[in-house]
């Protein structure tokens, strides 16, 4: 394939941009299309799962890591890695680790959304343990822990507290007037203090080093040569604790090298297949369809080379129709990108790269990419732009079969117009027989005239503005293009004369056919402006369906909920109802009540099993938030019943209503003003509803034993019996205890809408283990 020619180099570079790893870049750096569909799908299929997993969970903690192939080697042979080496694997461990926490925190249950991507991240090894091991036991590659083994952490003590004493004695030899400069120093190992040259022998030790001017000499004194010695014996048993230690963690890692090597390659492979899905992000690109029936339709498509916020999409499409397409037009207007574009996108897509254009663009895999673009006159070969480009022409012919895409810039050019046109239309022909698909650019006439009469043959053109003298890059497919020579030349202010003399000098059936091409390409011009408005228009029209449908649905789905909570409230209320009216016939002793009282609890359970809330479309529905007042009388349509309201309406506009023994929390719109029927009877119902709640209703709670979260609920509902009892008062005993409990209960009723006040007990009360409540 001519991948240079297409500049599918540059895009390597690019994708290089987002890999981490060396292995990643060794991927790229190596990849080539490939010409096998079934493997050109499974890299697509690659892309795609690594691009999901990107834009849901973020870029995969990817990072770079050393070749540990010859620490593998030392590994199997049961060699002794250094600190460093410990570290680069205990690296790798933990990559591997977190890419699989990444992976499978993205899974659901049963998920097989990433087939492709699980078979690699199962090849994942980690091993927290000794990854915790070699991280707990290394500081850096130099440095190991003190706490890497105990014997280390001893050796090292026991030098730390000798080179304290050393420095004590040293300190005293370091006031005598002997010294030259009042340092401590490091010599072979040794502690030495700097003596001025005529006092050498005033200190009784041994010179290790004399300064460069000799004015210095370095003495070990004799009060410390046997500590000196101590510590160079103990940094002798470090550096031998140092490789037992090194030792035992390489020993870890012994059994697993096949496991280490196979992570490695995988975290390179996970690394390039990420890179690729990064790229495709950058680019705005996406999966390319694949098609079985060779032919290219790329919607929108963009050079990847060419700054995105200055290149002008293309669609275009070859081998439905047509299979040969003649791009016609002016210099600088975009030919010759068209060709790279369509070339480099579909190497770009079989080398398992997302493609920068609109979705449902559908390339072919072909067996070989044919491109001959450019000025290839060779001086080393003496060779001309013509012959140069025959060259490689002639290898296209022969070496071209059906599966193939051809495209060739300028075909023909270099020579004789009349011979290069008709040796230009030989060429293509040749081609047509062979069955590929060609792309071709030119000047000539001949062949924009040949393609409007062959089957098998489309003539496009690249847009140039006349009055701006500037290409506009907008390819229009089905018509062939002009060079607007006299046009140009008339605006660059070319003399008139000149201009009407070299019209003259042109055939008037090629003057007729020109101006027959200019009025097609201006109709045309207009048509797919037209399109466009039409496309814009349908795109439009389409989206408001969808957003139609999208707000009746989410309003049947709300109406449904709306029912469903309406019915789970009703029936919450009659079970209260029934809960309270058992509690009453437990109380009840006279048997005449209690028979009326066992009636009306079968008639509630009776009620409870045939519950069905009709939906109401009540258009009057609502109250206003400013109408809103604490014990105002409201009706709930949707339960068919009256509440009264015992809080104003809060961020949501929900406002808290008291029904019967229950409350809940509705929404102002779901709630109207009650009639003066409904509040007389609310008041008769809530009437005789105290005058049986205050029957059962006792003035004082006990909760002695219980935590703040346990309390809340039970002291509530027990405020809202008393509340509806009318009781003015009651007593809650939370003891005294560590003052816990009492603390959380105050802090509650801070916030009860029914208190009043409160305090604590008095003498006789219960004092500090009693609050005493008063009622509003």
């Amino acid at each position: 394939m001519d991948l240079e020619k297409l500049e599918y180099n540059k895009i390597l570079d690019n994708l290089n941009n987002y890999t981490h790893t060396y292995i990643g870049k060794e991927l790229v750096n190596n990849l080539i299309p490939s010409t096998d569909k079934e493997v050109v799908k499974k890299l697509l299929s690659e892309t795609t799962e690594a691009t999901i997993l990107t834009l849901r969970k973020g870029n995969a903690p990817l990072s770079q890591i050393e070749n540990i192939n010859y620490m593998i080697k030392k590994l199997e042979s049961n060699g002794i890695l250094s600190a460093k080496e410990l570290l680069d694997i205990s690296n790798i461990l933990k990559i591997s680790r977190e890419l699989k926490e990444y992976f499978n925190s993205t899974l659901g249950k049963n998920d097989e959304s990433f087939p492709n991507l699980e078979n690699y991240f199962v090849q994942l090894y980690s091993n927290k343990s000794v990854e915790d091991k070699i991280f707990s036991s290394i500081i850096d590659e130099n440095t190991i822990d003190d706490n890497a083994s105990t014997n280390l952490k001893n050796i090292r003590r026991t030098i730390r507290k000798i080179e304290l004493d050393i420095r004590n004695k040293l300190n005293s030899v370091l006031q005598s007037k002997y010294i030259q400069e009042k340092v401590i120093t490091v010599k072979n190992g040794r502690y030495v203090v700097p003596v001025k040259q005529e006092y050498r022998s005033s200190i009784s030790g041994f010179i290790h080093d004399i300064s460069a001017t000799g004015a210095t000499v370095f003495i070990e004194p004799m009060s410390v040569f046997e500590l000196n010695n101590q510590i160079t014996n103990l940094k002798s048993d470090e550096i031998l604790e140092i490789e037992k230690i090194l030792q035992n963690l390489s020993s870890m890692l012994y059994s697993y090298t096949n496991e280490l090597n196979l992570t490695s390659s995988t975290i390179g492979l996970l690394d390039f297949i990420f890179a690729k899905a990064k790229y495709g992000i950058a680019i705005n690109g996406v999966e390319p369809i694949i098609n079985d029936t060779k032919f290219i339709d790329l919607i929108k498509a963009r050079h990847p080379l060419i700054d995105k916020n200055s290149v002008v999409p293309i669609n275009i499409n070859i081998g439905k129709d047509f299979s040969h397409l003649v791009i016609t037009g002016p210099n600088t207007g975009g030919k010759t990108v068209t060709l790279k574009t369509v070339g480099l996108l579909s190497v770009m897509g079989m080398s398992g790269l997302y493609i920068p254009a609109n979705e449902k663009s559908s390339i072919y895999v072909f067996d070989n990419i044919f491109a001959d673009i450019g000025d290839e006159q060779s001086i080393l070969e003496s060779l001309s732009t013509f012959s140069a480009h025959m060259v490689k022409i002639i290898n296209i012919v022969n070496s071209a079969t059906e599966n193939s895409l051809v495209l060739i810039d300028e075909i023909g050019s270099g020579t004789d117009p009349i011979e290069g046109a008709s040796l230009a239309i030989s060429i293509l022909d040749y081609l047509c027989k062979k069955n590929c698909l060609t792309l071709t650019t030119t000047h000539y006439t001949e062949i924009k005239n040949y393609a409007l009469v062959t089957d098998g043959y489309e003539n496009a053109s690249c847009e140039f503005d006349i009055e701006k003298l500037q290409p506009t890059y907008r390819l229009i497919i089905g018509v062939p293009g002009k060079s607007n020579a006299f046009e140009i030349s008339s605006k660059l202010g070319l003399d008139k004369a000149i201009l009407d003399n070299a019209k003259k000098l042109i055939d008037n059936t090629t003057v007729n056919i020109e101006d027959l091409l200019k009025s097609i390409y201006d109709d045309k011009l207009k048509i797919e402006q037209e399109k466009e408005k039409i496309l814009a228009n349908s795109q439009e029209i389409e989206q408001l369906k969808k957003n139609l449908e999208y707000d009746n649905s989410e309003l049947e789905e709300q109406k449904k909920q709306i029912i469903n909570n309406a019915k789970l409230e009703a029936k919450k209320i009659i079970l209260d109802a029934k809960e309270t009216a058992d509690n009453i016939i437990k109380e009840l002793n006279d048997t005449s009540s209690l028979k009326n009282a066992n009636a009306l609890r079968n008639e509630l359970n009776d009620t409870l099993k045939q519950t069905k809330i009709e939906d109401t479309n009540n258009n009057n529905i609502g109250i206003a938030k400013e109408d809103i007042f604490v014990g105002m009388h409201v009706s709930i349509p949707a339960l068919g019943q009256t509440g009264i309201v015992v809080s104003l309406p809060n961020k949501s506009n929900q406002v808290q209503l008291q029904i019967g023994s229950a409350k809940m929390n509705f929404s102002i719109n779901n709630l109207q003003k009650a009639s003066e029927q409904s509040i007389k009877s609310h008041t008769t119902v809530s009437k005789s509803s105290v005058s049986l709640k205050s029957l059962n209703v006792a003035s004082e709670i006990n909760i002695i034993g219980l935590n703040v979260d346990e309390a809340i609920p039970i002291v509530d509902k027990y405020l809202d019996d008393c509340y509806i009892a009318n009781l003015p008062s009651c007593r809650i005993v939370h003891g005294k205890g560590t003052g816990a409990l009492r603390k959380g209960i105050h802090t509650f009723l801070k916030k009860c809408p029914h208190v009043k006040s409160y305090r604590l007990g008095t003498f006789g009360e219960g004092e500090m283990g009693v609050t005493i409540v008063e009622f509003k």
